[in-house]
Parts: structure tokens; sequence; C-alpha cells
């Protein structure tokens, strides 16, 4: 999508931010600390970064604030639903997983989706950090970021919460299941 195309609407934007304060003032444990009011003048600034975090709403993931980069000013948001992104589900981990696969392809990659959205895909220490606040893929899993020396071996990782344990796995970079998606993270 050519970069002019993400941008929301007025009323589009005045609907997400009124959605991501709601959920914000919510669950204020995520972000001790933090005014809605900076947060807001922030995606008000970077058009583009709201129009990712719409299309992270829209795909079921339910992104909230989860700190400030001290460094960078940054606010960081990752998806913070229950379960992995309902509309981002069946999908392997990248593109050249998904051109390997010779038959019953997946529509899509994670790190396409991500890179499409304009996120990142977390990585296992920023999930293990969501786990920290919450009860979170408690039925489905998440693909993570994966270390090189992991994906060009074939492989790939991903999380979940079993047990009121996080488990970190394993599996081909061509898998994809009903029940694994992605979560991302998008720094504004």
């Amino acid at each position: 999508m050519a970069k002019g195309n993400k941008q929301l609407s007025p009323d589009q934007s005045e609907e997400l931010l009124a959605r991501l304060k709601d959920r914000f003032e919510k669950n204020m444990n995520r972000h001790n600390g933090l005014e809605w009011a900076k947060v807001q003048d922030k995606l008000e600034a970077n058009p583009e970064k709201l129009w990712s975090l719409h299309e992270m709403e829209g795909t079921g993931g339910e992104p909230d604030v989860m700190g400030l980069d001290g460094e960078t000013g940054e606010y960081i948001f990752y998806d913070c639903s229950a379960e992995s992104p309902k509309g981002r589900r069946s999908v392997c981990y990248d593109r050249k997983a998904l051109e390997s696969r010779k038959q019953h392809k997946p529509e899509n990659s994670a790190m396409d989706m991500a890179a499409s959205m304009g996120i990142e895909l977390l990585t296992e220490e920023q999930y293990r950090e969501l786990q920290e606040l919450g009860d979170f893929d408690l039925k489905t899993s998440s693909w993570v970021q994966t270390p090189d020396n992991i994906r060009n071996l074939g492989g790939a990782i991903f999380c979940d919460r079993r047990y009121n344990t996080v488990f970190v796995y394993h599996n081909g970079a061509d898998s994809y299941y009903a029940a694994r998606g992605f979560r991302g993270s998008l720094r504004v």
C-alpha cells in the first residue's frame, strides 16, 4: 500500500483514539505513571503510526501502551488481546517459508503481515514482559522474532502460556496452524 494511503479519516482517528484511551484507562497496570494526553499528542503528530494501530485493532490485537522508552521518548504499544489476534492466525513465519511450501500454502506470513501493518513481531523478551501483566495465549500461540541461527536452519520460534508458565517452542518456519498467529509492537 502506498504511504499516502496509510492515513485514517478524521472519524476513524477519533473513534480509534477513544477506544485506545478507554483501554489505556482500564489497564493502568500496563503503564504506571504515564498520562494519556501525552500519548494522544504523540499519536496525533504521527498519523502513520495511528494507521498502524488501526491495523492492529482491526485484526483483533487490542493494542495498548506498555511503556515509554526513556532514551528515545517513544511510547511502546503491544497487542494485548487475551489470545493471539484472530485476524493474524494461520500464517507461517516469513516469505521464505511461504515460498518453500509446495502445497497447502497459507495466505500470508507473520513477517509480511507485520511489515504491511508497520509493526514488528514481539521478541521473546517482549513476550515474557507482556505475560508478567496478565495471562495471554492460554489457548493460542504466537510467533516471535526468531534468531538468525535458528531461522537459517529452517526453524522459527513461538510462545504460549500453559500451566501458568510461558513456554518457547520451535517449529518449521513453513508450518501454520489455526491457533497460531503473532503479536506485534509499535513505537510512537
